[in-house]
């Protein structure tokens, strides 16, 4: 089957939003004497914030000029939950975060940006307080929609904590709150299907979703990619699978998934001194890579995939679900740095962590969750901000870091080097993973161009010429990142 990805999202920088942690709007939208826990509360003590949509839309000049054009969003339907992953109304975006009249404002004034927005799918569970459960927890076994979930005994445990008598539903990891969809049920898949078409119709970008290798069952997931695709053939369908897993990128299900192998790879690289070892994510401990090892690893994912769906990847370092890069890279910036400078020149949708451009930390779930301190700038890292902006940038400029062939050209020494070609266009990535200033002669193979200098766009300014045997002489800084282009987008 052919493959076909969105071509906005080729040409994206995403920025993954925890919508009750991001920013609280100045709209007076919530009934009088509601108890919200206050702004920069410790995240370990869970609770509702206020972060809203309202929020976002008056940051999106903030988020403009970050240079980010795609919003991905946790989940924000109805819920009891902060992260909202206990879904009880999906036609209903919460009220805490604005109700489905601030997603159409949302929606209306980042497209007016040209940004696009993608929300979080959660189909394979819903919640404890989900209608269609509920009427079973009420009626029993009277209820009509007992095929929904897959029961096992009687009475329900929905609220059982207790080892020896764990919920007897199927539930998504054995939580009580999250009872599993009955997949097969066609009530139930016909229910999922036209959430996932009212939504793109309503105005969305695509979806995010949600552990989507645990509905086992291929032509679910083929029904849903033609609803969403008869209803914008251009929406964006990204997966949430940790591994390398090619099979869900044919062009018969989704686009793209959560590239968390390539993430992972540039922390064990870049980070190799600082690395978190003892960290486990996605039920790994975290690496330490050389560059040999780092260039096998990076040459294996982008190898499973075709060209076009590689272009679509999300391209991330973390997430709600791992401890902030920041953290897992033990607080070395040069290794944040060097690993978003990757990001941003390797094939793939970057995607960013909200607060990490400005030196956010924390460790897993829920520390990574806490709350963005737009209150007080002096926490925040205004060089690593700028850092992030001019990176973010340099992709923009250069539409061969974004849909140009990938070679590897070097991987030794703590230096790892490729090239992109789009063209005429060819551009060299070179990242110095050690503490001293390296050397290097980098054989290119030939090209019929006839220039034959490559003009520095990232680092020190200046002109590398190509020696007659098609070498480049080159000197790195430690800890920096070097990008030459050829025949340089003006």
């Amino acid at each position: 089957m052919p493959i076909h990805t969105p071509d906005w999202a080729k040409h994206a920088v995403f920025y993954q939003i925890f919508p009750d942690r991001f920013a609280r709007g100045s709209r007076s939208h919530l009934p009088p004497g509601l108890a919200l826990k206050p702004w920069g509360t410790p995240p370990e003590e869970q609770g509702f914030q206020g972060g809203d949509l309202w929020g976002i839309i008056e940051k999106l000049d903030y988020l403009q000029a970050l240079g980010v054009n795609a919003l991905y969003l946790n989940p924000i339907f109805a819920s009891a939950s902060n992260h909202r992953y206990h879904t009880y109304d999906y036609f209903q975006v919460d009220p805490l975060l604005g109700g489905n009249e601030a997603l159409r404002e949302l929606l209306d004034a980042a497209h007016a940006r040209n940004i696009r927005i993608i929300l979080d799918g959660v189909f394979n569970h819903a919640s404890r307080g989900f209608w269609a459960f509920h009427h079973i927890l009420e009626t029993k076994g009277n209820s009509p929609y007992l095929d929904w979930f897959i029961i096992q005994d009687w009475p329900l445990r929905p609220y059982s904590s207790d080892k020896n008598h764990p919920p007897n539903y199927a539930c998504w990891w054995g939580l009580p709150a999250l009872p599993k969809f009955n997949i097969k049920n066609p009530g139930v898949r016909e229910y999922l299907l036209k959430i996932a078409r009212y939504w793109i119709e309503f105005g969305i970008d695509g979806w995010r979703l949600d552990v989507a290798e645990e509905i086992k069952d291929k032509t679910f997931w083929q029904e849903f990619r033609r609803t969403v695709k008869e209803a914008n053939p251009e929406a964006y369908l990204c997966g949430e699978i940790w591994k390398l897993a090619p099979k869900w990128l044919q062009g018969d299900r989704f686009d793209a998934l959560m590239n968390y192998p390539l993430g992972f790879a540039a922390l064990g690289f870049f980070g190799a001194k600082t690395l978190a070892k003892h960290y486990r994510a996605g039920g790994k401990k975290l690496r330490a890579l050389d560059a040999g090892q780092f260039s096998r690893r990076i040459e294996t994912i982008h190898a499973a995939y075709d060209r076009e769906a590689s272009q679509a990847q999300l391209n991330l370092l973390d997430s709600h679900d791992t401890a902030r890069a920041l953290w897992m890279l033990g607080g070395d910036k040069s290794a944040l740095r060097l690993c978003t400078l990757f990001q941003m020149t390797m094939p793939g949708a970057p995607c960013i962590y909200y607060g990490d451009e400005i030196g956010m930390s924390g460790g897993h779930d829920p520390h990574c969750r806490a709350a963005f301190p737009w209150q007080d700038e002096s926490l925040w890292d205004k060089d690593l901000l700028q850092f992030y902006r001019e990176a973010i940038a340099l992709r923009h400029r250069h539409p061969c870091l974004r849909t140009g062939e990938y070679h590897p050209l070097y991987a030794a020494r703590g230096l790892f080097a490729f090239e992109r070609r789009l063209g005429a266009q060819r551009m060299i990535a070179l990242f110095n993973s050690g503490k001293k200033a390296k050397s290097l002669t980098l054989p290119l193979v030939p090209y019929s161009s006839g220039e034959k200098t490559f003009r520095v766009v990232w680092g020190e300014e200046g002109v590398y010429k190509l020696r007659k045997t098609w070498k480049l002489d080159l000197k790195i800084p430690a800890r920096q990142g070097l990008i030459l282009c050829h025949n340089p987008a003006r």
